[in-house]
């Protein structure tokens, strides 16, 4: 199936707009001037949250089921169930052979996938407006019809062993991101990867996926967001014919434990026949849009901007006047549930030492620090944020991915539709704060990605440092890892 990663700037816009809020008020009332997709909502007795963004330029609809469940929900020792899980959705109910879903939806014209995260796990299709009771349907059953046997089971925990080979063992520059995560969260399941250690996923059985699906599959724990050419009329019926009669489940709260307080700054080297360039990265503990310092969050979305980009502040200073790195830049994601990062990444020019590019980026924060951002920088990035939020009305999917990645980690739709406003009211003295509150090096982790010689190669196997991943696709980290389903 398609992969579930988003394009670079689909990416930007999702982290921005789900970025929004100091209070996880969820639902609070709407303001007159609210309106990045306008959503309508309502709620069926079962508990079920659902969320309609009517677009009606063509005769299309996106269907979302996102679950409040992740990967840092996952009991002790079972790492990748929730991913696991989300691949055996795809085998059946007990009106629909394994496989025959994704089947179903291809052969009306439909595409259709899932997804998996710290947070939330998600699973879309995309289909002529002709179908949505179809697919509404299909998700329904296999949200409380769900049957799975060894025989389906045990092939496709091989099928997730593979992909961590494919997309994490060989590949560096995820295991370097795998290793960063294991050492800025010392406590918080963050710090376990979305697919999970391999010596746990292949503990992993069917008694472990049935558990876990029956205790957080339910309408309660779940929101459906459609987007498209429907009526909210039509809506209301449809939702209350598939989902109405699913029973609610038990009501979870979730339990995250507490990271301890960042002590000191950390460092992680590896070093891979793999690699040809050498790339720095380095990540710090920061507040999300609803962990720690919250009041943070808008101000550490328009630093990110000034600072990243191929117009930013360290493109600018590393690749253009320096010239010293081929790329530089920043990011920060603001939609995790509990605490994230704020990185920085930079990638040598051909000559140039990782040391020097270090030394420059160091001196890059510390003026910051020093200096601050001016009132300009953030006008012109404020601008920039607000204009992809203009730009993210245009497709159905980024509507249905912003509006339930917000709900499922706490913060409301007023949250959303307020983005806009509240990211144009930060102002350079905020961003500043942020920024000297949140680049402590006692709080960062340093990751260094090294080329190994071709003499040390041949004498030692490539050596993975202890932990795991973090999608983190070169020269761009991604903060949270979807992890796909290939079935």
């Amino acid at each position: 199936m398609t992969s579930p990663v988003r394009p670079r700037r689909l990416a930007l816009i999702a982290a921005a707009m789900a970025a929004l809020v100091l209070c996880a008020a969820p639902f609070a009332p709407r303001s007159a001037d609210a309106a990045v997709f306008d959503p309508k909502t309502f709620t069926l007795d079962n508990g079920l949250r659902v969320v309609l963004v009517e677009n009606h330029r063509v005769p299309a609809v996106v269907q979302m089921v996102w679950y409040k469940v992740g990967a840092a929900d996952e009991p002790r020792g079972k790492s990748g169930i929730a991913h696991f899980l989300e691949h055996l959705m795809f085998k059946g109910t007990a009106t629909m052979q394994p496989g025959e879903f994704s089947k179903v939806v291809a052969r009306h014209g439909g595409r259709d996938n899932a997804f998996t995260s710290q947070d939330y796990t998600a699973y879309h299709q995309t289909v002529a407006k002709d179908y949505l009771d179809l697919v509404m349907k299909m998700e329904a059953d296999r949200m409380s019809n769900l049957v799975l046997t060894d025989a389906v089971v045990d092939p496709e925990r091989d099928v997730i062993l593979e992909e961590r080979r494919a997309r994490i063992d060989n590949q560096p520059p995820a295991l370097l991101g795998e290793a960063m995560d294991s050492a800025l969260y010392r406590n918080h399941p963050y710090r376990i990867p979305v697919i999970g250690w391999a010596s746990e996923m292949a503990g992993l059985t069917t008694a472990d996926a049935l558990s876990f699906y029956k205790r957080h599959y339910a309408p309660n724990n779940a929101i459906l967001v459609v987007a498209g050419d429907v009526s909210l009329e039509e809506l209301k019926r449809l939702a209350q014919e598939h989902y109405g009669d699913i029973p609610r489940g038990p009501d979870i709260e979730r339990e995250r434990v507490t990271e301890p307080p960042q002590l000191a700054a950390r460092r992680v080297t590896l070093e891979s026949p793999q690699v040809r360039e050498p790339t720095l990265r380095r990540n710090y503990y920061a507040p999300s849009a609803t962990a720690g310092a919250t009041q943070h969050a808008y101000a550490l979305e328009v630093l990110s901007e000034i600072l990243g980009g191929p117009t930013g502040r360290l493109y600018r200073d590393l690749v253009i006047e320096r010239g010293l790195a081929a790329a530089a830049g920043a990011w920060y994601s603001p939609d995790s549930l509990d605490m994230t990062k704020f990185g920085f990444y930079a990638v040598p020019r051909q000559g140039k030492s990782v040391e020097a590019v270090e030394a420059a980026l160091d001196e890059a924060i510390a003026k910051l620090l020093r200096e601050g951002v001016t009132v300009d920088e953030v006008a012109d990035a404020t601008k920039r944020l607000k204009a992809s939020a203009v730009f993210a009305r245009d497709d159905l999917e980024t509507a249905a991915r912003v509006l339930g990645a917000a709900l499922a980690t706490g913060r409301s739709i007023d949250d959303v539709e307020q983005w806009p406003a509240r990211i144009g009211a930060v102002t350079a003295e905020q961003v500043n704060i942020a920024a000297r509150a949140v680049l402590k090096p006692e709080g960062s982790v340093t990751g260094i990605l090294l080329p190994k010689p071709a003499e040390a190669a041949s004498a030692a196997p490539a050596q993975a440092p202890t932990p795991t991943p973090a999608d983190a696709p070169a020269g761009a980290p991604q903060p949270s890892q979807p992890a796909r389903n290939p079935s």
